[in-house]
């Protein structure tokens, strides 16, 4: 490629396809200016707090997880009721999971946080059991709060586990389908009023 003496002495060496490349360079350092707060002082944000609730601190807990029925058959659907508490400022959408023996069997986004006096939040989930095998299972429901300021509250597990029968079946203890099991974070007690 020819060099070209441009008025003033600049030297142009690239030609059409270095001008398109240092134009595109310009464009990208631009947009990434704008993407960490416009040049106001801003940063890259967790993909969870893209609507700008993500600077304060972050303290999710799962409090209390409401499994029933406790006996059923596959093919039922299991509800899971689970309370949440948040205990900081800010607001996110996170991924609410509920799992049957380490497995995600449902999951939903969960938001927290739009209004500074709602603390506590009730989720309602359910398991469609069609599939899965006869047996017990033990339920967790788990709330992911990237960089949350105590993450060991924020799963609890149902001690008392859920017991499938196959269709048609009676149950392998002999008692009635039904029944419920509360689990409530024990550093909360039993008597919370949630």
């Amino acid at each position: 490629m020819k060099e070209k003496m441009e008025k003033g002495g600049t030297v142009m060496r690239y030609g059409k396809a270095g001008t398109a490349l240092a134009s595109a360079v310009a464009l990208l350092l631009f947009a990434g200016e704008i993407a960490s707060g416009g040049g106001r002082g801003g940063r890259f944000r967790h993909v969870g707090d893209q609507n700008g609730g993500g600077d304060g601190n972050k303290d999710i807990a799962v409090r209390q997880v409401t499994v029933a029925p406790i006996r059923a058959q596959v093919g039922d659907t299991v509800r899971v009721d689970v309370v949440i508490e948040n205990k900081a400022e800010g607001y996110e959408t996170v991924p609410l999971e509920i799992f049957a023996n380490k497995k995600v069997v449902t999951r939903k986004l969960f938001t927290f946080g739009w209004s500074p006096g709602d603390r506590i939040y009730r989720e309602t989930m359910a398991w469609d059991t069609r599939g899965v095998s006869p047996g017990e299972y033990r339920i967790r429901a788990e709330v992911f709060v990237w960089g949350d300021s105590s993450p060991s509250d924020n799963f609890l597990e149902v001690k008392q586990v859920v017991l499938l029968s196959p269709p048609g079946a009676p149950s392998s203890d002999g008692a009635a389908a039904g029944g419920s099991a509360t689990e409530t974070d024990p550093r909360f007690g039993k008597g919370s009023s949630f």
